[in-house]
């Protein structure tokens, strides 16, 4: 009798408990695609241009005693001449630069919205 049970024994350890029979309570997964679009880069806005300032000295027949002799020889024009000191010119120069910058970082802004657009544009085509 003990080597039957011994036997019962042995077949239920090596068997586990596959002999109980346990079903698995299947749920349902219900799949929601929401679709939103990704946000858009907004890039930022170029540095402001800081303009340094320009002195300006219009040179006329009350300021240039030279010219004055040359008038009165009759061998200078009558027009005004406008010059600049070496930091002015600098100075002007360097405003020049500035813009020329700032209107280069407002055209790639401009560019990288028009490619934007164009790209959305072949998504919606296709």
């Amino acid at each position: 009798m003990y080597l039957r049970s011994w036997k019962v024994l042995l077949i239920l350890i090596c068997s586990g408990c596959s002999s109980i029979e346990r079903t698995p309570q299947v749920t349902p997964v219900e799949v929601v695609t929401i679709e939103k679009p990704a946000p858009v880069y907004h890039p930022p806005k170029p540095m402001a241009i800081r303009t340094l300032p320009v002195e300006w000295t219009v040179l006329t027949p009350e300021t240039m005693q030279e010219y004055l002799d040359d008038l009165a020889q009759g061998n200078a024009p009558t027009n005004a001449f406008y010059g600049l000191t070496t930091k002015g010119y600098e100075n002007l120069s360097s405003n020049m630069a500035d813009i020329i910058r700032y209107i280069r970082q407002l055209k790639s802004i401009v560019e990288y919205y028009q490619n934007l657009e164009a790209e959305d544009d072949t998504e919606e085509n296709e």
